[in-house]
């Protein structure tokens, strides 16, 4: 059937979208509003009266699946077409999930006015013939099953990406010395990968994570009242694994850019950055005694930001993992002697089996269990990759569990005739 005159609120952060839409729409006996997210349209939407909403998936402070589950909530909007429209780069189960929280049509970018004047007068059809409430959910097991295995998925490939251009770099670096406008334009292809890498984190790998967010708030809202406790218990442990993801991707964004960061040596005072990077702990746990030791006067040549990166997980482990210890000891000092300045970071802690010491600096790789200390499993990952970013060098020992050392060199630490703490 034509579509009847219509004020439609079209609903997206991209003025280029904004853009397409006018033209799409012109020249039809259409007033149209904008908005630039969820938010805003909901403000316009109390304000005025709109016969149709066209909106974007991805958009800051609200999303598109937020706007509908608001929209459908209201006894005032819920009989109102709603149409998603999105990039053709989203996940499979966009589409459904635009379904299952309300939505009436589903439109990929780019799009002809055919297209979505049938969309119009489809989702204006439905609407008049969408019953007061609408049907049960779909079990959230298989949903969240589906999607946390696309993510692992997602996510290995991603790393292998990375992994893969890392080693191509470093051969490039080996063999093209003498060419530097050529070592160059690889360096800035480098870059630009890493920068793809970290939008994909941060923007691909987040929508499967709103999409189990989506899918809670909706049986929440729908069948909170029929779930018994245990049930309740099963859509919290999802909560909290989703929010565990959101932190491994953050970690791995600071992996990322501390693999990439650009190095601003100058003179640093060890000594004092340990002392503040200690404060800072016992601020956090002021309840714990600690016999704190650190050697004054020790100095070295390097970056401050990424060395203060360095010692907040050295130390921030020496204190987690000292913690079952009534005595517990940290201490930060240097080895005497050596051509090379050797730094170290010991305690009395847990320590940890020699046997599984090449683990200790792999991505997510831990030697005790959640039930033990928390933790994600990449902050010696991302201290290694400081220490290559300065020449240097980091290795741990322990002796029986009774506590661990870990010794580091700046500048020189792969030589030949650097001091060695595990032969001396």
């Amino acid at each position: 059937m034509p579509v009847e005159s219509m004020k439609i609120l079209i609903v997206d952060d991209m003025p280029e979208n904004l853009r397409l839409l006018r033209a799409v729409l012109q020249g039809e006996n259409f007033e149209m509003v904008e908005a630039s997210d969820g938010a805003q349209a909901l403000a316009i939407l109390e304000r005025e009266d709109v016969d149709a909403i066209i909106s974007d998936i991805l958009m800051p402070r609200m999303d598109g699946y937020r706007l509908c589950q608001e929209v459908r909530r209201s006894e005032r909007w819920r009989e109102m077409p709603f149409i998603f429209y999105t990039a053709t780069y989203t996940s499979p189960g966009d589409e459904q999930l635009c379904h299952d929280v309300g939505g009436d049509k589903y439109l990929r970018k780019p799009f002809e006015k055919k297209a979505l004047l049938a969309a119009l007068s489809e989702a204006t059809d439905a609407a008049r013939r969408r019953p007061r409430h609408r049907a049960a959910l779909p079990s959230e097991s298989d949903v969240m099953k589906e999607y946390s295995e696309r993510l692992v998925c997602k996510l290995d490939k991603k790393l292998q990406e990375l992994e893969e251009a890392r080693a191509a770099l470093q051969q490039a670096n080996l063999e093209l010395e003498s060419r530097v406008q050529q070592r160059t334009a690889e360096l800035n292809a480098a870059n630009q990968e890493l920068e793809s890498f970290s939008y994909s984190v941060s923007h691909d790998l987040r929508a499967p994570l709103r999409h189990i967010s989506g899918y809670i708030d909706i049986l929440l809202r729908d069948c909170g009242g029929q779930l018994n406790e245990t049930h309740l218990k099963h859509l919290q442990a999802v909560h909290a694994a989703a929010r565990t993801m959101g932190e491994l991707i953050d970690a791995l964004l600071q992996l990322s850019r501390v693999t990439r960061a650009e190095i601003h040596r100058r003179p640093v005072d060890l000594s004092a950055l340990a002392a503040e990077v200690l404060a800072e702990l016992q601020q956090s746990d002021p309840n714990r005694v600690v016999k704190l030791e650190i050697t004054p006067g020790l100095n070295a040549n390097g970056d401050e930001g990424l060395l203060r990166i360095v010692l907040a997980n050295l130390l921030g482990n020496a204190w987690k993992y000292s913690r079952k210890r009534p005595d517990a000891r940290i201490e930060f000092g240097k080895i005497p002697g050596g051509e090379v300045e050797t730094y170290f970071v010991r305690d009395n802690g847990a320590g940890f089996d020699m046997a599984c010491a090449g683990k200790l600096f792999g991505a997510f790789q831990r030697l005790h269990g959640l039930d033990e200390f928390e933790g994600l499993g990449l902050g010696l990952a991302t201290v290694q990759r400081i220490f290559r970013r300065h020449n240097g060098t980091i290795r741990a020992e322990s002796i029986g569990h009774q506590g661990a050392t870990f010794y580091f060199t700046l500048d020189g630490g792969n030589s030949k005739q650097a001091h060695d703490p595990f032969t001396s």
